[in-house]
């Protein structure tokens, strides 16, 4: 083509290759599950990790030209992953780049969004590869679920200008449904994975789920689907479940019918930590390898607090509930990533995500480190995407958080942050400022009651 237009500015473009970058003295947690290490230097060439290792070894071998940082010591811990993010339910595109900006910021250089208007997710997620934007990686789902599901409002929002439940990025599903169309069109969106929400039964799940696997994308899933039951669900073999509060519906005594209506349940019945179906429930987990997005401090969120005594009462009932099933989980060896479904007020200096570490390690009693390595390498898993990322290791991106104070002694340390490094680029948290100008509400979460 001749005199091709530039198009719009990448101001925050990944580095390229060939420029080479040198962090050393660093300690770092390079999330592979070795012991954190001081006085090492992490090379850099372009967008990815090119060495990693002893400060003296590498030196002799580095380019005399090469810009080298002294990070003096300062704790590296691989870049977070959010493996619950819903950035366009409604399409709102002013408050999504705050998001996203605010996120990179605060050290998360990928996201899994769950299913909402693919074509604003798509274009975010282009332009922040490309660096038209400051933000993390997005790695999105292409929505299936039963036809009962699509009179939810939510629907109706994220597919303005056509008919819900017809769209390639949501779609409704019966017998009738030709799967391979209806996952190659998913596909087509350019989707990270087809996601399962609701009205469908076992079978239907696990057909749409051999046949994302058979094309060569992952599935992910609520733990409930309604009527599919947890165990049902994972016996499908779907590559993760959300929400650990869905859970307590395994072995509930009402028919599990449809979404919009759940049998209730007895939270006593779990308050011991030491369920006997749910064990047998995470025991069938780790032999499939699925893993939790446990989206456990979902229920204590502003975002959840409701209005008046009966909100309260069943947020507080369903936080402890979902400490109480996450710590379960952890001890049985399930893989447990971390997951939001909502975000903090956008005048917060730090996103939601923050709190959700917090929590798996205050109120559910998961040591720092395992807490790291869900926000990292399951992340990455969950994702799809441990080729590139969720640990610091050569030939993987170079995605890595700098911070003054050690994570491994208090988790709250991540808001030391000094500097995100995403694709190679640098996002100085010093440049960050809350709120970016936005007075936004926040975002609605995911219904998961």
């Amino acid at each position: 083509m001749i005199n091709e237009a530039p198009g719009a500015p990448t101001p925050y473009a990944p580095a390229r290759k060939g420029a080479v970058a040198v962090y050393r003295n660093a300690t770092l947690f390079d999330g592979t599950g070795r012991p954190s290490t001081a006085s090492t230097t992490i090379v850099v060439d372009g967008a990815t990790i090119h060495a990693v290792g002893d400060d003296a070894e590498i030196a002799a071998r580095l380019p005399a030209d090469a810009p080298v940082f002294d990070l003096e010591g300062r704790f590296v811990i691989p870049g977070l992953i959010d493996t619950h993010q819903h950035i366009a339910t409604p399409p709102d595109r002013p408050a999504a780049e705050a998001v996203l900006r605010r996120l990179v910021y605060s050290g998360v250089t990928a996201i899994r969004d769950m299913a909402d208007d693919l074509r604003q997710v798509g274009d975010l997620a282009r332009a922040s590869l490309v660096g038209e934007i400051p933000g993390p990686d997005i790695r999105y789902a292409a929505l299936m679920a039963g036809p009962g599901f699509f009179d939810d409002p939510r629907t109706h929002q994220v597919s303005q200008g056509e008919v819900p439940g017809t769209v390639p990025w949501m779609q409704a599903v019966t017998d009738e449904t030709d799967l391979r169309l209806a996952v190659a069109v998913a596909r087509g969106t350019h989707a990270a994975a087809v996601k399962v929400y609701a009205d469908l039964d076992h079978t239907a799940v696990a057909a749409i789920t051999a046949e994302a696997h058979r094309q060569g994308i992952p599935v992910w899933a609520h733990a409930t689907v309604f009527p599919a039951s947890p165990r049902q669900v994972v016996r499908a073999g779907v590559d993760t479940v959300s929400h650990v509060t869905l859970l307590a519906f395994d072995g509930a005594e009402g028919r599990l019918a449809s979404y919009k209506d759940k049998p209730p349940f007895d939270h006593a019945r779990f308050a011991a930590g030491d369920d006997p179906g749910i064990e047998e429930l995470f025991a069938l987990m780790r032999r499939h390898g699925t893993v939790l997005d446990a989206t456990a401090a979902m229920w204590a969120s502003d975002a959840l607090a409701g209005n008046g005594p009966q909100d309260a009462a069943r947020a507080a009932a369903n936080t402890e509930l979902a400490a109480t099933l996450t710590a379960q989980a952890h001890r049985a060896g399930v893989d447990i990533c971390t997951g939001t479904d909502y975000e903090t007020d956008p005048e917060d200096p730090f996103p939601a995500l923050y709190e959700e570490l917090a929590f798996l390690v205050h109120r559910c009693g998961i040591p720092p480190e395992h807490v790291l390595r869900s926000a990292t390498l399951i992340g990455a898993r969950s994702a799809g995407a441990e080729d590139l990322m969720g640990t610091v290791e050569a030939g993987k991106l170079a995605n890595f958080v700098v911070l003054e104070e050690d994570p491994l002694r208090n988790i709250d340390h991540l808001r030391t942050l000094t500097l995100t490094v995403k694709r190679g680029r640098r996002f100085e948290r010093d440049a960050f400022a809350p709120g970016n100008g936005r007075t936004a509400q926040p975002r609605r979460v995911e219904e998961s009651r």
